[in-house]
């Protein structure tokens, strides 16, 4: 049964500096409102955001450690030394090796790169991976994505006579690396201006810093942007500041489609007009994650780094089938998941989800972990075995930070990283009841009621004569949307559905008339259980987004129905 979600509605701004914003843009109050709460209080910022500057990028070398990186990649192209570029098996981390490969290629013909096998090595730097660069007489890697932690494995590596750059973006711990460079921004020592890159963002930055070094056309790297959005995009940083810019230009390199790799991947996924993030996320990043889910992400950058059609869309194939592979893995572990928490009655009233089964696959535990919190809605942590210790990913509501409740149970666990909204963990076995139980006890210690209903956030009340053409026009120059720039979400109070029906029994569909007499279709998808609540000719207030739709060569406005409720029960 679907939860009861909270509506919560954004504080309204300074109505004087709303006024001023709508002057000054020749926009209404609705829309000035929507910026000001975003942080755009006049011409300038409204200027930036919505017309991103390719020149705004921040200067790279504010990076801590930026000109020591350098220093050594340039020593090594000298010295002719083979440097291997090693990066994460998800989608920032091959985006990342990819674009930092393919780049270098042109003018470094001594390169390699490694991706960790998510089965056998795990997350991050391996001892396998550096033991192959030993092999194969590398004395540098470039590690993207991931490193950040790596204290032993880049100690085990200096002793080998390898050096390391670390590409990061993942929160430090206590100590540092002793790598030749450690580029992460969310160092506390770092003054670089923007802390929220992806892990494709810093070897970005690092191949900007490049170009600066050697009076490279920057033009050049432009071209590899398509590959830094996907990454912004699948890894749900923020899209503010210098993500927004990148994700902006990238976005037009995606839909330029000069890529083959990533070109054969649209084809696939049956994309005809231009992404928008939300396919990026949904249609690119699925089938680029699932070589490293299901097999080896090796064939990710294979894929992005083709230089034919024929080379591409055979490697587009592979992944499409391991996606399918994927999704099959994904429903049957969702059910078992399911069943293990509904058949303990002390799991459904806890606070959180700690689940373990032993032959659960590696590549889809972070997956289902997400749709679990869809479910239950609590900070959750799914668990499998590999390597005779438990392994797992963790996902969490909006407002708990799930990265310090996991810190605090640090003594039990042998590895740890992530982020505020997700992490992963590896633990010995016997750990895992008390760490279950730990767990629960910081939850349950931290969280707040609130936290545990989903929530959906409402920029503004609109009423529903001010839907126009022009003002979707301008809610479309929002993009691109994502992380602290979403699609704005409205609220129209006391309206009345019309010709309500469900579509293919899951979907709901109904109209509202506006005062001019224009009807506005409303569409919510997997909404039938709300269906009931349109019928009884009693007004309901909706939560939406607005969009355009497209059918049969005709355009039309359209609302995304976010939520329903009856509004006499809310009187």
């Amino acid at each position: 049964m679907p939860q009861i979600k909270r509506w919560k509605t954004k504080p309204l701004p300074d109505s004087t500096e709303v006024m001023d914003l709508a002057k000054s843009l020749n926009v209404n109050q609705y829309l000035a409102t929507i910026l000001v709460q975003r942080g755009i209080q006049n011409f300038d910022q409204a200027k930036a955001f919505f017309r991103p500057d390719i020149s705004e990028l921040h200067d790279p070398f504010l990076m801590k450690d930026m000109q020591k990186a350098i220093d050594r990649i340039v020593y090594a192209i000298e010295n002719k030394e083979k440097i291997l570029i090693y990066g994460d098996y998800d989608v920032d981390g091959t985006t990342s090796v990819a674009l930092v490969y393919d780049f270098l290629t042109n003018y470094h013909p001594f390169l390699d790169f490694y991706i960790p096998d998510r089965h056998i090595e795990g997350y991050g730097i391996s001892y396998q991976g550096i033991n192959y660069a030993d092999q194969n007489g590398i004395s540098l890697i470039i590690a993207l994505d991931c490193g950040i932690k790596a204290v032993d494995q880049v100690q085990y590596a200096r002793e080998k006579g390898i050096d390391f750059i670390i590409c990061d973006h993942h929160n430090p711990g206590e100590t540092v690396p002793s790598a030749i460079a450690c580029l992460d921004p969310k160092q506390l020592d770092c003054q670089y201006p923007y802390k929220e890159l992806s892990g494709c963002g810093v070897g970005f930055k690092l191949m900007q810093a490049f170009c600066l070094q050697h009076d490279i056309n920057q033009e050049q790297l432009i071209e590899y942007l398509d590959l830094v959005a996907i990454s912004i995009g699948s890894d749900i940083v923020p899209i503010t500041g210098e993500n927004r810019i990148l994700t902006y230009f990238g976005l037009q390199k995606i839909n330029q489609r000069k890529r083959p790799g990533i070109k054969a991947l649209i084809d696939i996924a049956g994309f005809k007009k231009d992404l928008t993030v939300t396919n990026v996320v949904f249609g690119l990043g699925p089938r680029i994650n699932a070589a490293g889910r299901i097999k080896h992400g090796k064939a990710s950058v294979e894929l992005l780094i083709s230089k034919t059609d024929q080379e591409a869309q055979e490697n587009a194939l592979e992944l499409n089938k391991r996606n399918l592979t994927r999704r099959d893995l994904d429903s049957g572990t969702l059910l078992e998941a399911i069943a293990l928490i509904e058949d303990n009655e002390e799991s459904v009233s806890a606070k959180s989800t700690v689940l373990f089964k032993n032959d659960w696959h590696k590549g889809v535990i972070g997956i289902v972990a997400s749709k679990c919190i869809e479910q239950y809605y609590r900070p959750t942590v799914i668990l499998t075995e590999s390597n005779e210790k438990a392994t797992g990913s963790a996902r969490t509501v909006e407002g708990f930070d799930l990265y310090e409740a996991i810190c605090e149970c640090s003594d039990l666990l042998e590895q740890f990283g992530g982020h505020t909204h997700a992490a992963g963990l590896t633990l010995k076995l016997e750990n895992i009841p008390a760490f279950k139980a730990r767990f629960e006890e910081v939850v349950t210690k931290r969280i707040l009621p609130d936290q545990l209903i989903p929530v959906v956030n409402i920029d503004i009340e609109l009423p529903l004569d001010a839907i126009t053409e022009k003002f979707n026009n301008v809610l479309s120059q929002m993009e691109p949307f994502g992380p602290q720039n979403m699609s704005p979400v409205f609220k129209c109070a006391n309206v009345l559905p019309l010709n309500a029906r469900l579509m293919k029994d899951e979907h709901l569909k109904f109209s509202l008339k506006q005062t001019n007499g224009n009807e506005i279709d409303v569409i919510g998808f997997g909404m039938s259980h709300c269906y009931d609540s349109v019928l009884n000719n009693q007004p309901v207030d909706i939560c939406f987004s607005v969009e355009m739709n497209e059918f049969n060569n005709k355009k039309s406005l359209q609302l995304l129905l976010k939520d329903l409720r009856c509004t006499k029960d809310f009187l």
